[in-house]
């Protein structure tokens, strides 16, 4: 049996810091505190959807991928549920946020002030173009689009239960209704 890690006792972490994980722990770092998500498959079902999405018009220039770390500044460094990156950023880790599109978060029950709030922060500071909050925990899955603008600071341009669709980073359609009734269908018990 191999004992679990004992992680280093820290109130405030940087990037520094971040060497002294383990090199197989999935983290991520907002505002200083270090987080190690640990999602559902519901969760990730959902992840791998958007990315589907995202992918059908994707410019051949630029790349859609899950759970990718991306250097902000000495005290963040978020791993987006999707990212949209420049394809020469294809074999990086951390990959620079100035080359990052798209951030799309989806909430979950202990990520959604993160998520809604420092998470749209530290995006909107680091220049990422456009950020998505896919919130599943609702009765039916809602999608809220933000767009950068002045003062780096996002302005809500969307925010829906029904068709999704928009033209920010291409033109993309999600179909929240097709997402809810997929979420409802993998969280239904079986009457057996």
């Amino acid at each position: 049996m191999t004992a679990a890690p004992i992680l280093p006792e820290r109130h405030e972490w940087t990037v520094d810091d971040l060497g002294d994980l383990p090199k197989d722990l999935p983290y991520e770092l907002i505002n200083g505190r270090l987080i190690v998500p640990s999602p559902t498959a519901v969760h990730q079902d959902l992840c791998v959807r958007l990315l589907l999405a995202l992918e059908v018009n994707c410019p051949p220039e630029y790349l859609v991928s899950i759970d990718l770390s991306m250097r902000v500044d000495r005290r963040n460094e978020p791993r987006p549920d999707v990212v949209v990156i420049r394809r020469k950023h294809a074999d990086r880790s951390p990959v620079p946020v100035e080359d990052a599109l798209l951030a799309v978060e989806v909430v979950s029950p202990t990520s959604t002030f993160r998520d809604m709030y420092d998470k749209a922060k530290v995006y909107a500071h680091a220049g990422v173009a456009s950020y998505w909050v896919v919130d599943p925990l609702q009765e039916r899955v809602t999608l809220t689009e933000y767009a950068l603008g002045a003062g780096r600071e996002y302005e809500q341009v969307a925010h829906t239960e029904d068709l999704f669709v928009t033209e920010r980073p291409w033109k993309v359609s999600v179909d929240l209704p097709a997402l809810t009734a997929r979420r409802n269908d993998l969280l239904a018990t079986d009457a057996e």
